[in-house]
C-alpha cells in the first residue's frame, strides 16, 4: 500500500514539473498542437519571425556592410518555425527536445 502511494506523489510532483515547463514555454510564444496527460508530453511550436529585408539592407549599407551578418542570423536562425517536445522520462525528469520536420 505504501508503494502505491510514493509512485502517486512522485508522479503528481512530476505533473507539476511538466505543467510549470509547459508554462514557461506558453509565456515565451510557443503554442501547443499537440498534448497528452497521461504519458505526460506535450508538442509546441512557433512561428518563426518576418525579416524586414528593406530595412536590414539599409541598416547594412548605414554599418558598411557589417549589419550584414545579424541579418544573415536573422533570416536564417529567426525567421523558421521552431518545434519543441516537452516530456517526462523514466525517472521523472522534465526534458525539452527539438522536433525535425
Amino acid at each position: 500500500m505504501k508503494s502505491i502511494e510514493i509512485t502517486q506523489i512522485t508522479s503528481e510532483k512530476n505533473l507539476l514539473k511538466f505543467k510549470i515547463a509547459l508554462k514557461d514555454k506558453l509565456n515565451k510564444g510557443f503554442e501547443i498542437e499537440e498534448i497528452n496527460d497521461k504519458l505526460p508530453f506535450a508538442v509546441l511550436s512557433k512561428r518563426g519571425r518576418k525579416v524586414n529585408h528593406n530595412f536590414n539592407l539599409l541598416l547594412s549599407f548605414i554599418t558598411l556592410g557589417i549589419w550584414s551578418l545579424a541579418w544573415v542570423y536573422l533570416c536564417c536562425v529567426s525567421s523558421k518555425e521552431k518545434r519543441i517536445l516537452i516530456a517526462v522520462d523514466e525517472d521523472g525528469n522534465t526534458f525539452e527536445d527539438k522536433c525535425y520536420n
